[in-house]
């Protein structure tokens, strides 16, 4: 069973720790995803298979999130700078951009949830 609370912890971790990758180039992105994983493992618990599922899914959450608010500008700008074509490929491809940015922040975020959740217990 998914504990949504440590999912949502773990995006939360997540994305202050993504915002602070800006400010400090050593957490990098690949850090921000590492430590969004572990939180959402850490505070689910259990085994190592829910830490991996709740770091999945605290991860592919960022990037999710991230194409709900690029995709529809990119449509808007692609719409007007390149007509109703552009507005069709500018949304489509921030749409299947942002899918594979949120395959990998879910990638790194499951590394960090099998973490949390062997540290948990």
């Amino acid at each position: 069973m998914t504990d949504w609370s440590a999912v949502v912890w773990g995006f939360a971790a997540g994305l202050v720790a993504g915002i602070a990758a800006f400010v400090v180039p050593v957490v990098g992105h690949i850090g921000a995803g590492l430590i969004a994983g572990f939180v959402a493992g850490y505070l689910a618990g259990g085994d190592l298979g829910s830490g991996l599922w709740h770091g999945l899914l605290a991860g592919a959450l960022g990037g999710i999130v991230l194409v709900v608010l690029t995709a529809p500008i990119a449509g808007l700008l692609g719409g007007a700078l390149g007509g109703p074509i552009g507005g069709v490929f500018g949304g489509l491809s921030v749409v299947v951009v942002g899918l594979v940015i949120a395959f990998v922040f879910a990638l790194d975020s499951a590394v960090g949830g099998a973490i949390g959740a062997i540290l948990a217990d």
